[in-house]
């Protein structure tokens, strides 16, 4: 079942991949679009439907299978070491940041101040490091999953805590492409974890649009970041007016 599961995400992904909705699956398999939702939503594909929906999308059925291989074995997280060596070179921040966000050696050196030799120079030491395979002509294949999380209180979220969180925050807020939302409330502990949940579905939703925009020129791409952040906390101004507790 777990590689059923899978399958099937793989599979959505690349209908994503190519803007195919399941309207287009049901014309392809002549079947209504409920019936297709109820496929991906139950997961009751056979053998021959699978190898249907990869001819719409142009690949052999062999092809989805390693595309799953592959996401199954890509990196989630980096050791400690690796994220302490790309945090100490802040060309390499900007080369990983890039190479995960589908950048090509090419779009690389021509968005930035970064000659061939130093790119190359850093993108080889992304592949000693297994985040990357530098193939030839320069070509770069990720080797890191789409779902991939940096290290908690690491040394990449510390170089962006020092270096980015003060300039990320210097902002209105009031652009069309821009919106921030700062809201206090009292919750249970139950309430709490369940916002926790929606929040890495929404990281997943972000996740997963990015790799539904991959196919389109950087050119037509605009950086965009997003910051979750729960806690139970309360301004530090505002604890120290708190009555002492009365004890029991």
């Amino acid at each position: 079942m777990p590689q059923i599961n899978s399958l099937v995400k793989t599979l959505k992904n690349e209908l994503k991949a190519q803007n195919l909705t399941y309207g287009d699956v049901a014309e392809h398999l002549k079947l209504s679009e409920a019936s297709v939702k109820r496929l991906f939503t139950e997961k009751s594909f056979t053998l021959q439907r699978f190898e249907s929906v990869c001819e719409l999308l142009g690949m052999e059925f062999s092809e989805l299978v390693q595309k799953m291989s592959n996401s199954q074995n890509a990196l989630h997280q980096l050791t400690l070491e690796q994220e302490e060596e790309i945090a100490a070179d802040i060309l390499m921040v900007l080369v990983i940041v890039c190479v995960m966000n589908g950048f090509s050696f090419d779009n690389i050196i021509t968005e930035y101040s970064i000659t061939k030799a130093q790119c190359i120079q850093k993108l080889a030491r992304l592949d000693r490091l297994k985040l990357i395979e530098l193939l030839p002509n320069n070509r770069i294949k990720l080797l890191i999953a789409p779902g991939f999380n940096w290290l908690p209180n690491g040394p990449i979220q510390q170089f962006f805590r020092d270096k980015v969180e003060k300039e990320f925050f210097n902002s209105s807020f009031t652009k069309e492409t821009e919106k921030l939302y700062v809201i206090n409330a009292l919750l249970s502990s139950d309430s709490n974890l369940i916002f926790q949940r929606k929040m890495q579905k929404l990281a997943q939703t972000f996740n997963e649009l990015a790799e539904a925009d991959s196919h389109i020129p950087i050119t037509s791409r605009n950086g965009a970041t997003m910051v979750l952040a729960l806690r139970q906390w309360q301004y530090s101004a505002f604890e120290s007016l708190r009555r002492p507790k009365a004890k029991s």
